[in-house]
């Protein structure tokens, strides 16, 4: 039996934690029925990647921030903790709601969850409805001349981007009022979810934060109001302010890819910024939209290797080196600081995730999926497609991978990037007195500097736990053998 057009529409919000460019919230709008938001924490379904603990922060302060938005225009925020398709078949029973509407997830266990849920509401004559609310194209309209996906960025990207100015880019307003149902299921507190940590609050750090769509809006504006316009020359520099910090914002939701791209052209538009420097972050983004494609058809991507040779590859195990990266104890400045950096602030800047996804893999030979698991935990913006795609290019196992010979040298990298050794101060500060000669590798400094600098190596800061040059003849060895 049809349910009535009067009957409530629930949407389910998700990855999508927003109102402004809201596909389904706009569907649900329009539907002119009584509107149901609800998120739903599933940490059960089986083969979920359950979120990590810097993760919970984030959605704490962004589930806080969603239900004053929907506050402002009349609507409430059902919380509900449990297996998805249990709860929400409940919550249509409760409810007697009429119609479901969801923005798409492209995890692989997301896309069967989905899928099954649908298959049942419509079963039951309830209206159920998905719709791309995270990405520029979906996975599968980005196909190459033989009517394959690709596998290598660049003219992926090429080709999305040619299908993106050839249609409309068509976003949804912010709404301003909505009707609620009459009667409303119970719903949990969010602060009895206990998502943010206690005793030790490890996440003081992540106050400079501001989770919600306000906060994204904010980033948003004050990278395409100034840091932008030096972002291609300066995005490679972790001690500069230069990079937008959109991520956690995109993978929650908060924003929407096509919100940012129309924002961008007008100001390229306006001649507010130069082309090289849209074009450059713009395909920062467009790097996101490969990672879900990459995923999309290969469902296996945050387990397996991209290059099925790589599963010959002869990784080590060693919890004692796993234990020092992860602590940012390497006795490499650049490497440390970057694993600090993550501990404290819950990010890392983008050029030193590689520095140290390449130590991890190539200096001390340890799986990419352990650094995958790491930052999956500790990262306010862990994604899945996109930390197991660039875990995998980093390794050399992934599509368009760097070069299995391309081994960063975290000397010369510190060197080259944080001359003046200031992020380096800024994280590891036992080394704060160290003079940037001798600051990226300070192991190799005089006596009378390091008595100077009040460092003792070994004791105030560790010395190296590999050496760079055997480590690099021992990845080539391995890389080699694979080949």
């Amino acid at each position: 039996m049809t349910a009535s057009p009067s009957a409530p529409a629930i949407v389910w919000f998700r990855q999508d934690l927003r109102l402004a460019d809201n596909p389904a919230l706009h569907a649900a709008l329009k539907s002119g029925r009584p509107i149901l938001p609800v998120y739903i924490l599933d940490n059960i379904t089986p083969g979920e990647w359950k979120m990590g603990a810097a993760s919970h922060w984030w959605l704490h302060h962004s589930l806080e921030a969603l239900a004053k938005s929907l506050k402002a225009i009349g609507l409430p925020l059902i919380l509900k903790r449990g297996e998805s398709g249990s709860v929400m078949n409940t919550l249509v029973k409760e409810s007697g709601a009429g119609a479901v509407y969801w923005n798409r997830c492209y995890e692989p266990y997301a896309t069967v969850r989905d899928a099954t849920i649908k298959e049942n509401l419509r079963a039951d004559d309830i209206a159920a409805e998905s719709y791309n609310a995270s990405l520029l194209v979906e996975p599968w309209e980005v196909e190459n001349a033989q009517g394959n996906h690709f596998k290598v960025f660049t003219p992926f990207w090429r080709r999305a981007v040619e299908q993106l100015l050839e249609r409309e880019m068509k976003t949804f307003p912010y709404p301003t009022k909505a009707n609620a149902p009459a009667t409303l299921p119970t719903s949990d507190v969010l602060d009895e979810w206990k998502l943010l940590p206690t005793q030790p609050n490890w996440a003081e750090g992540f106050a400079h934060w501001t989770p919600g769509e306000k906060g994204a809006e904010q980033a948003l504006l004050a990278f395409t109001d100034s840091a932008i316009r030096y972002y291609r020359v300066e995005r490679d520099f972790p001690a500069q302010e230069s990079t937008s910090r959109l991520s956690p914002h995109l993978h929650f939701g908060e924003i929407s890819p096509r919100l940012i791209w129309k924002h961008v052209y007008h100001q390229l538009d306006a001649e507010r910024i130069k082309p090289a420097d849209a074009q450059k972050f713009l395909s920062e983004v467009g790097w996101r939209e490969f990672s879900y494609s990459l995923l999309y058809h290969f469902p296996a991507l945050p387990q397996k290797p991209f290059q099925e040779k790589f599963a010959a590859f002869p990784w080590e195990k060693n919890d004692k080196a796993l234990l020092a990266w992860q602590r940012g104890m390497t006795g490499y400045p650049i490497v440390d600081a970057g694993m600090r950096e993550l501990w404290q602030t819950g990010w890392m800047h983008n050029r030193v995730r590689m520095i140290v996804a390449s130590f991890l893999t190539k200096h001390l030979l340890l799986p990419w999926q352990e650094g995958a698991k790491w930052f999956w935990d500790t990262l306010l913006d862990a994604d899945l497609a996109n930390n197991s795609a660039s875990w995998q290019w980093v390794a050399g196992s992934g599509a368009d991978a760097a070069p299995y010979f391309r081994i960063f040298n975290p000397i010369l990298q510190g060197e080259k990037f944080d001359e003046k050794g200031e992020y380096i101060r800024r994280f590891v500060p036992e080394l704060k007195n160290m003079p940037k000669e001798y600051i990226h590798a300070p192991w190799k400094a005089p006596e009378w500097i390091l008595k100077q600098a009040k460092v003792v190596i070994g004791k105030d800061y560790p010395a190296p736990i590999v050496n760079h040059e055997m480590a690099r003849d021992r990845a080539l060895e391995a890389y080699k053998n694979i080949k």
